[in-house]
């Protein structure tokens, strides 16, 4: 018997090493990265989106603190693709990129060096089993309020709030939207009599 897998379902299982395709700017690395976020099942009654959220962090492979995915931007991908990509081999996790949430320079915790960092939200679909990191990272689900007392890094606090802020706005917008909608169906109801 044989089985025909697509090849958007395979998954190395060894992630990228080495600086040689890492992009710099004015010196400075470049690296990208995402807030895995889901909504809590059957939890839609709150008005803090917050509340609704879970976010994945992981361990720091040097195990000291807790991030979100992150790495180096490669010269052969786009930033969504580096996120993605990174994501995936840091967390085991594969979804739904949004747009950026911002761009944040920072000094290295470890090198005497400068970073520009790009984070983007995303929206988890698939939780891997086995990803190329599982032997050197943790991951945890968590709330936002969790998550942002043990992020290690501030930019990704900030990023954090940022996405954040972004679903609170889209369910303001969604939930105007259904209130416009109820409101015209009465309306065309009346008008039809």
């Amino acid at each position: 018997m044989v089985a025909v897998v697509a090849q958007e379902n395979v998954v190395a299982l060894v992630s990228r090493t080495g600086r040689e395709l890492q992009r710099y700017r004015k010196g400075r690395r470049q690296v990208v990265g995402c807030i895995p976020y889901r909504f809590k099942i059957g939890q839609k009654t709150s008005l803090d989106v917050s509340d609704e959220l879970e976010v994945l962090v992981i361990s720091s492979q040097k195990g000291k603190g807790m991030l979100f995915p992150k790495g180096g931007w490669e010269l052969d991908e786009s930033k969504k693709e580096a996120a993605l990509r990174e994501t995936m081999e840091e967390a085991g996790v594969r979804g739904i990129v949004g747009g950026k949430l911002g761009k944040w320079s920072f000094k290295s915790k470890t090198h005497d060096t400068f970073y520009e960092g790009y984070m983007f939200p995303l929206l988890v679909e698939e939780q891997l089993e086995f990803w190329p990191e599982q032997n050197v990272r943790q991951r945890v689900w968590m709330s936002v309020t969790e998550a942002r007392d043990v992020c290690q890094h501030w930019w990704m606090k900030e990023a954090l709030d940022r996405l954040v802020n972004r679903l609170a706005g889209q369910k303001v917008g969604r939930d105007n939207k259904q209130v416009l909608g109820s409101m015209n169906c009465t309306r065309d109801a009346k008008s039809d009599l």
